[in-house]
């Protein structure tokens, strides 16, 4: 008896490290990074400035999840899209005078046409989305710099860059303290918490599979520890960044819809296996049309918050985007067959991402030694997921 419930723990703490790989990674390299940079690199200043240069990342890498999901794909246009975006933004805002809000939602619509674009050629006419999103790339970093001129346009009126180089006012007169992102912390974690615990409640009601109560008590009390730390580090320097928001909406937007909708359970259904999610009545031309123009949109959001924290529209934005976007996937944990990826998983995959390019330019890491290690990481990524699969069969 005795030995069939070790047999059961050892089971279930190896079924949780496979589970949570990634973040064990991710908590690693950050205690290496910081004990390497001398205690810099989780300064609260340097928080910050992690997430403002990787915001791009992390709403591109969601995007990505949701084409990658339909069977493996990937975009390689959303670089150049991005780029396109910020060069348009550039000419309505700085040259032409356009309000600033309308000129959002004109880049944004921008965007949502071009993605319907590529969606058209790829969900209707059935060429390839390698295909189509290689042509994209070129198009649209051809039409940037058309847009440009090849010049660099700037600076944006402080409105636009608001939106996203911004921070939340405190409600509260404590010197050297944002109290307001203090309490904002402190309420997402009891709200995790409190999540968790119906949904576990709920779960056993329905009979479904749970976990091992372990994994469950070890989540409740880490993600929301780590949430409060967060929230206590940015409340040291200047509080909540605006693009926090943004990309808190996005996170919390996509991981409904690919959780709990029926829209993502048809993506996950066309990852697996194409043919009989179609013979089973979902429409598979309509899911890749709306997971690219989908993807384009992300791009638009990217371009635009990008285009602020550089303060400018450069025709230069952009190159290399669609690999961080990708890296982060599948690092994340997304698979490259498609079927399987969570918007957490990505989440976490930006962040090592973040953390790996900070770190490495802290430290002095040159940028070409820099690309050797994020190319080796992206490859033991995919190597995990494919040998995991191998394994399981």
């Amino acid at each position: 008896m005795e030995e069939s419930k070790l047999k059961q723990f050892t089971s279930t703490l190896a079924a949780g490290l496979r589970q949570y790989s990634m973040l064990i990674a991710l908590i690693a390299v950050m205690v290496f990074f910081e004990i390497s940079t001398k205690y810099v690199l989780l300064v609260p200043r340097n928080v910050s400035n992690l997430i403002f240069q990787n915001a791009y990342v992390v709403i591109l890498a969601v995007g990505m999840l949701l084409c990658i999901l339909t069977g493996g794909n990937i975009d390689l246009s959303v670089g150049s899209v991005a780029a396109f975006v910020g060069a348009l933004a550039g000419q309505l805002i700085i040259v032409n005078k356009v309000n600033v809000y309308i000129a959002v939602v004109i880049c944004l619509a921008a965007g949502i046409l071009i993605g319907m674009w590529q969606g058209f050629w790829i969900a209707y006419v059935q060429i390839p989305p390698f295909i189509v999103t290689l042509t994209g790339m070129l198009l649209f970093r051809g039409l940037t710099l058309v847009t440009l001129n090849g010049l660099t346009l700037s600076p944006f009126p402080d409105a636009f860059l608001g939106m996203s180089t911004g921070f939340f006012g405190d409600f509260f007169a404590v010197p050297k303290f944002n109290m307001t992102c203090m309490l904002v912390g402190v309420l997402a974690a009891v709200i995790f918490i409190i999540m968790q615990i119906f949904s576990r409640i709920h779960k056993v009601r329905k009979g479904y599979e749970t976990g091992h109560i372990l994994g469950f008590t070890v989540k409740i009390i880490v993600i929301p520890a780590v949430i409060v730390l967060i929230a206590y580090t940015l409340a040291s320097y200047k509080g909540i960044p605006t693009v926090l928001l943004i990309l808190a909406v996005i996170v919390l937007m996509y991981a409904y819809i690919t959780n709990k909708t029926v829209a993502g359970r048809y993506l996950y259904a066309l990852g697996g296996n194409q043919k009989a999610a179609r013979l089973s009545g979902i429409n598979t031309k309509r899911v890749f049309f709306l997971a690219y123009t989908n993807m384009a949109f992300l791009a638009a959001v990217a371009g635009l918050v990008f285009a602020a924290r550089l303060q400018s529209a450069a025709p230069t934005a952009g190159v290399g985007f669609e690999l961080d976007a990708i890296g982060a996937c599948f690092i994340g944990g997304a698979s490259a067959y498609g079927g399987i990826g969570t918007v957490g998983g990505v989440l976490i995959g930006a962040i090592f991402m973040g953390v790996l390019n900070n770190g490495m330019s802290i430290v002095g890491i040159s940028s070409d030694w820099q690309q050797i290690v994020k190319g080796l990481v992206l490859l033991f990524a995919v190597a995990f997921d494919v040998v995991s699969k191998s394994k399981t069969k």
